[in-house]
């Protein structure tokens, strides 16, 4: 097709809407125009054309031969068109958000805080893929990503959702040390990690913990890791973000918190590009749920 033989999409709409309402002042009622834009059209369309589309007839225009075989030529284009962006509408409002996240992260925060969107949006189905892969998102089919990092994705649409300080945790009397230094002098220590995550035993070496001394147990999952730690049987570094409903339920205690978290922390991802209503909603959602965990309840 050679798009530059095509008169402007502009003055084919004004065309159409005065061929469905008969009049200017209809058609541009209809667009949200003046009749007299809807006018101009009309004279450069003819001008292209070199032939009259329309003649005046009292109050209404009457269509040329002309201008009946453009009419109706539009006509049948402009209701596919829009048949077909009503279909793509509708197929995206019923398709669900689909959510890439870590098993850890979607247990320890999100789960306690998502029945708080399926009351504002029951609408809005929001679909859950744990994983401890990194998703590529297009190929997958993944509206927003839950990732943990330095924020560092070539290619994707990234922004912070908290910036995680880290703490060392345990079950409550499992020790007595006062601070860290303390604890590290202990020795008879167990400590569990996720076999998934890295990050643990980054901030671990950081604060001077030598693992390479120390038991170490893996844990398929940050879950059992975690669980492991509730039971008393070791020590673990997490996310402050990932054990805060430990901390404040009293079910682990912090033996050593540390504010600086070497800038990692958990990141929303998208593709570049339009969300769906329903992931713009879910994003928003986030936000405002990560705002409200880092606000200090007095």
């Amino acid at each position: 097709m050679d798009w530059t033989a095509l008169p402007s999409l502009a003055a084919l709409r004004a065309f159409d809407a005065l061929a469905r309402t008969g009049s200017l002042s209809a058609a541009g009622r209809m667009l949200n125009v003046t009749h007299a834009a809807i006018a101009q059209h009309l004279r450069s369309l003819e001008a292209h054309f070199g032939a009259p589309l329309a003649t005046r007839d009292g109050q209404a225009m009457r269509l040329t031969d002309a201008g009946r075989e453009l009419a109706e030529a539009l006509g049948e284009g402009f209701d596919r068109i829009g048949e077909g962006v009503a279909r793509i509408m509708d197929r995206t409002a019923d398709r669900p958000v689909v959510v890439t996240l870590t098993p850890s992260f979607a247990e320890t925060w999100l789960m306690s805080r998502i029945g708080a969107f399926w009351a504002a949006y029951p609408e809005i189905e929001v679909r859950l893929a744990p994983s401890n892969a990194l998703a590529d998102l297009r190929r997958d089919g993944i509206d927003i990503a839950i990732r943990f990092g330095d924020g560092t994705w070539p290619g994707c649409d990234v922004e912070p959702l908290d910036v995680s300080r880290f703490v060392v945790v345990a079950a409550p009397g499992y020790s007595s040390a006062a601070g860290l230094d303390a604890l590290l002098a202990e020795r008879g220590h167990t400590w569990f990690f996720s076999a998934a995550t890295n990050e643990q035993r980054v901030w671990g070496g950081a604060i001077g913990v030598d693992f390479d001394r120390e038991t170490v147990r893996e844990m398929p999952s940050n879950a059992l890791a975690l669980g492991a730690v509730r039971a008393g049987l070791g020590l673990a570094v997490q996310s402050h973000t990932l054990v805060e409903a430990d901390l404040d339920a009293g079910t682990l205690v912090a033996l050593h918190e540390e504010h600086d978290a070497r800038g990692l922390g958990y990141h929303i991802v998208t593709r570049p590009g339009v969300l769906s209503p329903g992931a713009k909603a879910f994003r928003a959602w986030l936000r405002a749920a990560a705002r409200q965990a880092r606000t200090p309840q007095v």
